[in-house]
């Protein structure tokens, strides 16, 4: 074989490498092909054996054409096997992808539910709007003034601590938290929004509570905000009269009790005869027969003057519900962390 004869030889391997390498979409396609070539048995391994059939001073510049066809078949094989990689790692994830709505939709051929705990904000959305409210919703993460500060919850107080609280670890001056209760929202609206103001607030909260039959670590609030002229405690009473019976219905009754909260003042506690018992004394209501859902009172002037409103001007209340505590009440469930385990025998029941 002389230098002539062995070019022939390359040009066809080149051509033959490049029609099937065209071809190649797989990674045993792929693996074969560099057998094939570049492999211990394959085409160019097999020029260097009959190398020795070459005159001897020919052998360098022979030696020089396998290498440089060699390469390029290895460099353009190692070029291809990421993108095929990819691609064949797609279509696995694409075809292994189980949807389980697919499952659920074979097994259970009944129609979907809203989730308890959306139903009932969409219904407390639906009665305060029908009272004249509107609904505003705020961040879940709020800084420490809007939290606290703005509403009359000083620093050092114990319910700024870590304890209670779930502080977020981010870059700046001032500290950000998962909102304890919707009450930031208030202070936006009065913020933004010229009185009167009359506003519910519905959304997820956040608290380091224990886990028990009435408390969970996540749970949503809805609380309203009124400030006008003229505003008194009477009207207060008579929209959580108002809520109770659209609520609960014309037989459940209510009552305030004297509380204190650093937001309101004079401030009350809301509740309602517990639905379990009703009213004779159970695990969920602690043996009271009462269920607390909330607490209310007059806006503190402090938190007005932190809107920027005048409190010899304006006056206003507000008030603060559990929306799990409530449908709690409503579908008569003994342990509010059932809302959280989405068991199916229990969606399908209410």
């Amino acid at each position: 074989m002389d230098l002539s004869q062995l070019s022939t030889v390359l040009t066809e391997i080149n051509s033959e490498f490049d029609q099937r390498i065209a071809e190649a979409s797989t990674l045993s396609v792929i693996d074969q092909l560099k057998s094939d070539f570049v492999g211990k048995k394959g085409r160019v391994a097999l020029l260097y054996r009959q190398l020795g059939q070459i005159e001897a001073s020919l052998r360098p510049s022979a030696g020089e054409l396998i290498n440089a066809v060699r390469d390029r078949i290895e460099a353009t094989i190692e070029d291809l096997y990421p993108a095929v990689r990819r691609a064949e790692r797609s279509k696995t994830i694409a075809s292994d992808v189980n949807d389980p709505t697919s499952v659920i939709l074979r097994s259970y051929q009944g129609s979907g539910r809203i989730h308890p705990v959306t139903r009932t904000r969409m219904e407390l959305e639906d009665i305060f709007v029908g009272m004249g409210f509107s609904v505003e919703e705020g961040p879940e993460a709020e800084s420490e003034w809007y939290n606290f500060e703005a509403l009359n919850i000083p620093k050092f107080h114990p319910a700024r601590d870590g304890q209670d609280s779930f502080y977020l670890d981010l870059d700046g001056d001032d500290q950000v938290v998962l909102r304890t209760h919707t009450s930031p929202v208030q202070i936006r609206v009065m913020q933004s929004q010229t009185p009167p103001i009359y506003a519910v607030m519905p959304g997820r909260v956040y608290r380091r509570d224990t886990a028990d039959a009435r408390h969970t670590i996540g749970f949503h609030q809805i609380e309203g905000l009124v400030v006008d002229k003229g505003i008194t405690f009477g009207h207060l009473a008579s929209t959580i009269e108002t809520f109770t019976k659209a609520y609960f219905g014309p037989d459940m009754n209510a009552r305030l009790r004297p509380a204190y909260f650093p937001f309101t003042e004079p401030s009350a506690e809301f509740e309602v005869t517990c639905t379990i018992c009703r009213g004779k004394g159970c695990r969920t209501c602690s043996g009271t027969g009462w269920i607390e859902l909330g607490g209310c009172g007059m806006v503190h002037p402090n938190v007005l003057r932190a809107a920027g409103l005048d409190p010899e001007v304006f006056s206003g209340f507000a008030f603060g519900f559990g929306i799990d505590r409530l449908t709690q009440m409503r579908d008569e469930i003994a342990d509010m962390r059932i809302l959280t385990e989405n068991d199916l025998r229990y969606m399908r029941s209410i």
